[in-house]
């Protein structure tokens, strides 16, 4: 029998935790393992959307000189054709040079920095520049180089098979933007890279930024420690539920969920907290971003600012975030060892949509399908019929059975058989689990029943109509495990 995640106790005043002040050190954060760095990207989308303030092109003017320039576009020929849209190709990279010695033993970001990209990412943002959607490339995706000349040795290479991020190593901006559009087809428009220390500036400006958890998540690598609920992280936090990989076993597929899921909360934090009408605070948060940024020469004022008056619509519903299917996830390649081997087929059909400047996935209507913070599976439910009605008790743990509900399957008759209204009675420990089975049933009354324990009760009333489906808040279930940035903040 399962037992649903419970949420924590509520503390008492003295218990509560004092609110992280707005300035000040970091909290404390991650362990020692080779940083993974697809977070940083993160500040990378940050500063298209706060260019949507369109604050005027002297604050912009002056921001444009902290960024360092790169030219990865250098002599290229025989590229894809050109799409609509904007196509931006977003790297993170160490970086931890940056960083003083005491805040590196503070983070734990021991060792020399690698000089290497942890996180490659496409972000097309549409022609009418009403949507963006982001595409995760994984790092150790198997990929082959187009022939090229070693950045080092300056070795002249064939093409040869690697691992993706192993692209940057040998040919830098240049040989990525190149395997990137030899693997997608898909033409790149500008380069943007950027290290961790402009995510843990960006996430402290910008005040912190809001996840909810319906379960306690742990990684003893990087230190990660939060109880279910609802949090707002700050830079050093952020670092860690971004960086986490053992929270559970599948490791790099739910941190990419984790990360996307981060990346949705930002958006919103920045588009909805009055920091884009702020011109000081856009200056303040842009240039925590743009002093750790490495961009293509073509990306400056103009760039900014156009796009920035024609993202001024822009929201967390208008965002798309997806990883690109992975058919094999053990390919095992002679000198590199295993890598991924992405399902072709499904991640064309991905990057036809951005050549089209088309939505990834095809929205459903928003009231079709209940959100709920808990799994209906995860939530264990004993029915009692409470009317006269004979059989609505096995006809309602039937129908909550087929949403999902981990039902008893042996409906019984309440003690009272006059209940007008249906009744879920639940343990307060288990009060989501109640708020996800009483939004499967529509004007249902939430009964707390303190010691009650794991097992929630329905008492059907005369009123009971249907069964409502409903799922979890976690979405990404559909072929390509799309989700839209207003389906993973906090509800």
């Amino acid at each position: 029998m399962s037992t649903p995640p419970r949420s924590p106790r509520p503390r008492t005043a003295s218990q509560q935790p004092p609110r992280p002040p707005r300035q000040g050190p970091r909290p404390p954060a991650p362990a020692r393992r080779k940083p993974r760095w697809a977070m940083r990207t993160v500040t990378t989308l940050s500063v298209v959307v706060l260019a949507s303030a369109g604050i005027g092109h002297a604050v912009i003017t002056s921001l444009d000189e902290d960024i360092a320039r790169v030219d990865p576009f250098r002599d290229m020929k025989n590229r894809p054709e050109a799409g609509h849209g904007m196509n931006i190709l977003l790297v993170g990279t160490d970086g931890r040079d940056r960083i003083g010695a005491e805040e590196r033993e503070k983070y734990r970001l021991g060792g020399a920095p690698c000089h290497c990209t942890d996180t490659i990412m496409i972000v097309h943002i549409s022609e009418d520049r009403d949507r963006a959607s982001v595409v995760s490339l994984p790092r150790d995706s198997y990929a082959e180089t187009p022939p090229h000349t070693d950045r080092v040795s300056g070795e002249q290479h064939k093409g040869h098979p690697l691992r993706l991020n192993a692209a940057y190593a040998e040919g830098g901006p240049r040989l990525t933007v190149r395997t990137v559009e030899k693997m997608t087809r898909v033409k790149i428009d500008h380069y943007l890279e950027v290290d961790f220390a402009s995510f843990m500036k960006t996430v402290d400006v910008v005040g912190g930024v809001e996840i909810c958890t319906d379960r306690r998540m742990r990684d003893s690598h990087t230190g990660l420690d939060l109880p279910a609920g609802r949090h707002t992280l700050r830079g050093g936090q952020a670092l860690q539920y971004v960086r986490a990989r053992h929270v559970d076993g599948t490791s790099d597929l739910s941190r990419m969920k984790r990360q996307q899921h981060f990346m949705a909360s930002l958006v919103e934090r920045t588009t909805s907290s009055g920091i884009l009408l702020n011109p000081m605070k856009f200056r303040d948060v842009t240039r925590a971003v743009l002093g750790s940024v490495r961009a293509d020469k073509g990306f400056g004022t103009d760039e900014l600012l156009d796009l920035g008056r024609a993202m001024r619509n822009f929201s967390p519903s208008s965002s798309e975030f997806t990883t690109v299917p992975i058919a094999q996830t053990g390919h095992v390649v002679k000198g590199l060892g295993a890598t991924l081997k992405w399902d072709t087929e499904k991640s064309e059909r991905i990057f036809e949509a951005l050549r089209r400047d088309q939505p990834l996935t095809v929205r459903h209507a928003r009231d079709a399908v209940q959100r709920v913070p808990v799994d209906p599976r995860q939530i264990r439910v004993q029915v009692e019929n409470g009317t006269r009605t004979a059989g609505l008790g096995r006809r309602v743990d039937a129908a909550l059975a087929a949403t999902g509900f981990d039902t008893t399957h042996a409906p019984a008759n309440a003690a009272d058989r006059n209940v007008k209204r249906t009744i879920v009675a639940y343990d307060p420990r288990w009060d989501r689990s109640a708020e996800s089975l009483a939004a499967a049933l529509p004007g249902s009354e939430l009964r707390a029943v303190e010691g009650q324990g794991a097992t929630l009760k329905v008492i059907v009333g005369a009123d009971f109509e249907k069964v409502r489906k409903v799922r979890a808040q976690d979405p990404g279930q559909d072929e390509f495990g799309v989700v839209r940035g207003d389906e993973v903040g906090c509800s």
